[in-house]
């Protein structure tokens, strides 16, 4: 068994299965951004590892701790593109900057989407944002009965643009349903994920582990050239049914969002951040959707 330990993501490699855990506990495996060195770069380092093994046949993405990831690092998002105190006189974030993070980050979630090996998502507690993403793009989910996930991060502003999986969810559930989810940024259980087919199935908490692991050991058994040729023509399909243009598209619209403007009526979670804290602008932002969704 190969073992790896970063620090943020732990590698394991043997009998045909490579484990990638999200290892950030204490901030419940926020993602951070293409080359700043944290999870992000970690995790993508980890998966080209596996994919590149010629032993391994199936990729589980897991995590430590109470959550498989709460999404982006709240206190951060924003700098990567040079955004800064909003003080008077403070230089502009340019476009070039701005496209130039996103295409990298929209490419990795492309290489997720089409890993050459069969992937399988392991999601308990929350998995909101870029956690529910990695988990939509994975070949296979499977989720804790307990487990949240959502698209709490379109409370931001986003109202349905600016991330890589829109087309996959909507072919996955329908338009009105991921447009429900989209727009209202509301979270579901584990067990309605599987209802609405986001997750192949929902397990008793306890029971997760052990489910994934027979079915990660069931799809071992398939030739690699097998799972190969499987994932090469499955490439072929998504091309054609304009799956992989999420990615494009993902790239661009994000890079609008970040020159959002907000009106006076409007809530601006980064006015908010800057006023008054990271934590304080999160609350505000899903407080106002209580008792609505």
């Amino acid at each position: 068994m190969k073992h790896e330990k970063h620090d943020r993501v732990i590698y394991q490699a043997g009998e045909h299965i490579a484990h990638i855990t999200l290892n950030y506990p204490e901030r419940l495996n926020v993602w951070d951004f293409p080359g700043q060195g944290g999870l992000t770069d970690q995790f993508f380092a980890a998966l080209k590892k596996a994919e590149d093994d010629d032993d391994v046949k199936v990729i589980i993405i897991k995590a430590a701790g109470r959550a498989f990831s709460a999404g982006h690092d709240l206190n951060t998002v924003g700098f990567i593109y040079g955004m800064g105190t909003g003080k008077p006189g403070e230089r502009r974030a340019s476009e070039r900057i701005r496209l130039q993070v996103d295409r990298t980050w929209m490419e990795n979630q492309r290489g997720l989407f089409l890993c050459r090996k069969i992937t399988i998502a392991q999601v308990h507690g929350y998995a909101v944002g870029e956690g529910f993403y990695t988990a939509q793009l994975c070949d296979l989910a499977y989720a804790a009965e307990d487990a949240q996930l959502g698209h709490a991060e379109q409370r931001l502003g986003f109202s349905g643009s600016g991330i890589p999986s829109i087309p996959v969810l909507i072919m996955t559930v329908g338009l009105k349903r991921a447009l429900d989810l989209l727009l209202t940024g509301r979270l579901i259980s584990g067990k309605e994920a599987e209802q609405m087919g986001l997750v192949n199935k929902a397990f008793p908490a306890e029971k997760l582990e052990a489910e994934v692991e027979k079915v990660a050991k069931a799809a071992t058994l398939l030739p690699r050239d097998g799972i190969a040729i499987g994932k090469a023509t499955r490439h072929l399909i998504y091309d054609s049914l304009g799956l992989t243009a999420g990615f494009a598209q993902g790239y661009y619209s994000h890079t609008m969002f970040t020159n959002l403007r907000w009106e006076e009526d409007e809530y601006s979670f980064f006015k908010e951040r800057r006023e008054k804290g990271t934590k304080a602008g999160f609350h505000g932002r899903d407080e106002r959707f209580a008792g609505l969704v």
